[in-house]
Order: structure tokens, then sequence, then C-alpha cells
């Protein structure tokens, strides 16, 4: 009798698609070649000085050489819980936190700490690539509610309650969305929380994009205007978007105190505590003002104007435009089938590939966001190499017929 080498349960996981076209348009560069990548949500700018030199200074503390508590650094706890008061409105005690080595590891907590095998989820997609992965790994059962652009990436409370079954367990909630930039109003947040509490559910909220949102619009979490969730909600964010401290490695949940000690339980296993000179720098982030950021949204911002309308000037494709993250989502189902370059590509992912190949230029397909037929392109690059990318494909992409 012979066995898989690896298990049914790790091999089963699909690659992240959102890593994997980055590191193709990488390797692509590092080989010479002129590829401009709108591949990864990544902030284009450098961390903020006075977050490098926290760092630099915790580096130098014995102490920090160090394991510290598995949750996290008590300090950066209670930093983490005074500015989610400060920015979300949701007071939280340092008991209810769980420091994380990246916003992914408190995804991944938290679906596995509070999934058992059958238990659904309800997915509202298009979604980010990693939520049904971390679902999956859990036990749990991902279930896709698709708002397409006709209603601006939004799910509706309708939608949800059709959605609806007796194994459901959580809503997942993200605003500002990733991978479309869409942002739910107050009141849309309010009328889901409410339903979500009146049947019961837990919800878990993504707020890693709350202070990248434009044109006015305002970021609301989900659990302060459904004060009704009461303890059935997790919060998730972290320092990497807001601080361009992707690499740092700096996330955390927020949720009730025998969800958050049975997850820092798991944590204590899987991988103990997060870098101390890593905490240190993001206790300098989340303690510190807001300057930065703001500096970022002005060029984020900038360049969201600009590939909104490069690419909606390219016919077959509709791209609404974002407000929220640092995204777009552009609908090209009008280009699919139709020759181009002397091919028809059928899905988004074949159009992806012919971009890539044909012109140099890295998108991700749809395929990794759930239904194909769009494409994702990150705005967080420099705006020479933004203008010469979407230059790029709406040359390529003119042809089309």
């Amino acid at each position: 009798m012979t066995s898989a080498r690896v298990s049914q349960r790790i091999g089963s996981i699909a690659e992240s698609a959102t890593l994997a076209v980055d590191a193709k348009a990488k390797a692509l560069k590092a080989a010479g070649r002129p590829v401009i990548g709108f591949g990864a949500g990544e902030p284009d700018f450098p961390t903020p000085d006075y977050i490098v030199e926290a760092a630099i200074a915790a580096a130098r503390q014995p102490r920090f050489h160090r394991y510290s508590p598995a949750g996290g650094l008590p300090e950066l706890k209670q930093a983490i819980a005074e500015k989610t008061l400060r920015d979300s409105g949701y007071e939280a005690s340092a008991s209810q936190v769980l420091v994380t080595n990246g916003g992914k590891q408190a995804v991944y907590n938290t679906f596995a700490t509070l999934l058992d095998p059958g238990d659904e989820v309800l997915m509202p997609t298009p979604y980010w690539t990693t939520y049904p992965e971390a679902i999956r790994l859990a036990g749990g059962v991902p279930v896709e509610v698709f708002a397409g652009p006709e209603q601006g990436y939004l799910v509706t409370v309708d939608q949800l309650d059709a959605a609806l079954t007796e194994r459901t367990k959580i809503l997942l909630f993200v605003s500002p969305s990733n991978p479309t930039g869409a942002v739910y109003s107050p009141e849309q947040v309010k009328e889901i929380g409410d339903w979500a509490a009146a049947k019961g559910l837990w919800v878990v909220t993504d707020e890693i994009y709350e202070h990248l949102t434009y044109d006015g619009v305002p970021f609301t979490s989900i659990a302060t205007a459904a004060p009704a969730l009461a303890d059935k909600v997790v919060i998730l964010n972290g320092v990497a978007k807001t601080y361009a401290m992707t690499g740092w490695r700096v996330g955390w949940m927020i949720g009730p105190a025998d969800v958050i000690k049975a997850a820092t339980n798991l944590q204590s296993h899987a991988t103990s505590n997060v870098s101390n000179v890593s905490q240190m720098a993001a206790l300098a982030a989340v303690a510190g003002p807001l300057d930065a950021v703001a500096e970022m949204k002005v060029a984020f911002d900038r360049r969201r104007k600009a590939m909104v309308a490069g690419l909606s000037a390219i016919p077959g494709v509709d791209c609404p435009t974002p407000h929220g993250a640092f995204y777009a989502y552009p609908d090209v189902r009008g280009l699919l089938g139709k020759e181009v370059a002397g091919v028809r590509p059928a899905t988004s992912a074949e159009l992806a590939a012919l971009i890539l190949d044909k012109v140099e230029v890295a998108i991700v397909p749809g395929e990794a966001f759930g239904p194909s037929g769009f494409v994702r392109l990150s705005y967080a690059l420099g705006d020479d190499d933004l203008a010469e990318g979407v230059s790029r494909i709406q040359e390529f992409l003119g042809t089309a017929r």
C-alpha cells in the first residue's frame, strides 16, 4: 500500500496567485526584461524613518534578543487597542489582542479557531485569494456570494440571506475590498451587521485598508456600526498597507477573550512570538501620527484616477472607479473571445498570460479572486511605471476585434 508524499489537506491548497504573478514579474525583470508589475498589493514607498529608527533602537536592546510572549508584547497590544478605539471606534482591552506574523497569520488563526469541519463561511466575491484557502485548511466551506460591477462589487443582505444554510457560522466582511476597491456605505455596513447578528452569525472583518479611502468615502467598522454583534466579531488588521510595512510581518486579530486565548495557544505552537524588532517598529507606527499615510494617499489617489481613465479608454473594458485600497478591478468580459495578436483568449487567465507574454505587463486574472472575466491591477507603484504599463495594455488590447 502506498500513500501520497504530500497530505491531501496541504496538496489541495492553491498557490497565492498574487504572489505568483509578482514572483514571475520579478524573475523576468532580473533576467533583464522590461516588465511592469501590477500584481503585488504593496506600497512602493519606504517605511517612514521614525518607524525604522524605532526598530534600530530595539535591535540594540538585549531584552528584545529573547523570546517574548507568544501573543505579543504587552505594550504593543495596548497600543493596538488604543489605535482601534481611535480609528474604528471599537473598544477592546489588550487581552483581546493577538499580534501575528502579518495579516495572513491573523486570517489563518481566526478561521482555525472558529471553524469546525463542515462549517460554512459566507464569502463576498470577488475575494482576496488567501481567504478560501485558510477556510478550507480549517475544515470550513467557503460559500461564494458574487457581486459584479453592475452593483459596484457590493453584496446585498438579500444575496447573503439566500446563501444562508443551517451550516453557516461566519460572515466574512471586507471593506475597503481587495481586490475590487469597493467600499460599503455606513448604512450598508450597519444593515449587513444587524442581519448577521439577527442570524446568530460570527462576523470576521478585515480592516487592513481602513485608512485608504477616496472621494470623501468614509471607512466604517462593522464592529462599531452593528453593536448587536456583541462578542461575535473578530477584527483583522495590520501595519502593512497603512505604513508601507509589508515586509515587517506584523498583523493582529481582536476578538472575544476566549477566542483570542485559543488563537494564542495555536500560535504558541505554530510560530511563537512575532519578531520583537518588528513589533517595536509596529508600536512606533500605531502609536504615531497618520501623516505618512496621508502623503501616500495623495499619490495613490492620483494614480487611481490615471489608471481608471487609461483602462476605461480601452474598447471592451469596463473599469468601475474604486473608492478604497489601491486596486482597480476592470471587467474584461467584453474582450474574451475576440482576436488579439492572433489569439482568442477565452478566459481572463488566458488574457493575462497573453498580456505578460506579448507586452511584458503583469496583472492578476480574476480566477484568483472568483469568476473569470476580470483582472486586478495594483496602482501602488510609481507613476512612470503605471503610465508605461497602462499604455502598453492600451496599445495591445486596442487591436482586439
